[in-house]
């Protein structure tokens, strides 16, 4: 059995140095048949087009305040704006809050999906499930709302939708400026109002 053992013990130390041997043999193979790599060769990029990186860069979370020649404070702010390439003068903002601040005491508040504002005319049209609403009262929703934010003015070109102390109430439009006489805020409901009254004490 001595023969048997002593068998043994040379099969194990054969195989301690033939199985390294291998290995490195396999890796050295891999090696030869990878690619070459040439260190002069430019490094392969995706081609970018920067002209619409440029049209895509924005300012997140900006904000800006005034005051109007009647002296209302205007405060904006949104989730991100972008300027116009072409007309640096205008720019886009999305999930856009404005709020007003009237020298008479009340606040209107004003959210919309989205914004476009032209800084040279002062100008801001907003678009989006566009909703106003006052200390005093009101809610107003309408798709599109264009305002001025040099003085108080801003009226819709279409239908709105409100509600207020008189009631629920439909219109063709909405506009919100100040009174003539006493520069007081109002807002005035045209083109085929139609009102739900609904009384403060339905017992009155």
């Amino acid at each position: 059995m001595a023969w048997e053992a002593d068998l043994y013990s040379r099969a194990v130390t054969w195989a301690k140095i033939i199985l390294p041997l291998a290995a490195l043999a396999l890796l050295s193979t891999l090696f030869l048949i990878s690619r070459t790599i040439d260190p002069t060769q430019q490094p392969t990029v995706a081609q970018v087009d920067l002209e619409q990186r440029a049209r895509d860069q924005g300012v997140s979370n900006p904000s800006f305040a005034g005051t109007t020649s009647g002296g209302d404070e205007v405060m904006f702010r949104a989730r991100v704006a972008r300027p116009d390439l072409e007309n640096p003068d205008r720019l886009s903002a999305d999930d856009v809050v404005a709020e007003i601040r009237l020298s008479e005491g009340s606040v209107i508040d004003i959210t919309a999906d989205h914004a476009d504002m032209n800084q040279g005319e002062l100008t801001a049209s907003m678009d989006g499930n566009v909703t106003i609403e006052t200390t005093t009262g009101y809610v107003i929703r309408t798709e599109v709302l264009e305002a001025r934010y040099d003085r108080l003015f801003a009226e819709t070109p279409g239908m709105v939708q409100a509600s207020g102390p008189p009631g629920d109430l439909t219109a063709g439009k909405m506009r919100l400026t100040s009174d003539e006489d006493s520069q007081n805020a109002e807002i005035l409901f045209t083109d085929g109002v139609k009102l739900v009254y609904k009384p403060n004490n339905p017992k009155d």
